[in-house]
């Protein structure tokens, strides 16, 4: 079940958002220092509505996708700080919450794929267990 692991990455990435906040190169901080912040609330939230049975599977699905767009998402530091100065600097904080955020919805992302395409050979074999008339294992 994948309440957890979206719980504790929701949780990172809200740590990785209160620290490039707390620590940002610019004051007063801007907002967007929160962004990962936000997308890892989303992920707590999901993770613990994913408890619920009836809603498991869309939650964990809209979990997926709110991965997959912190993902992207985590590249848009990275993106300004080059068309700001035409350079990358890998060390600078914003950049680093924008790698950690990246780093942290890929890894999540690939959780969910593993766990869908399990939960999908589980059902498959416990269809074709029914049909056969076999007791479900």
């Amino acid at each position: 079940m994948m309440a957890w692991p979206t719980m504790i990455c929701g949780a990172l990435l809200v740590l990785v958002g209160i620290v490039g906040y707390g620590t940002s190169e610019v004051q007063p901080p801007p907002v967007t220092a929160l962004i990962p912040a936000f997308f890892g609330a989303a992920l707590v939230l999901c993770g613990a509505l994913a408890f619920n049975d009836k809603i498991r599977k869309h939650v964990m699905h809209l979990a997926a996708m709110i991965g997959l767009l912190g993902a992207l998402g985590g590249f848009m530091p990275l993106v300004r700080q080059i068309s700001k100065t035409g350079e990358f600097d890998p060390t600078k904080k914003s950049a680093i919450s924008g790698e950690l955020m990246i780093l942290v919805c890929v890894v999540f992302v690939g959780l969910c794929v593993n766990s869908f395409i399990q939960a999908r050979k589980a059902r498959k074999a416990r269809e074709s267990a029914e049909a056969s008339g076999a007791p479900a294992a």
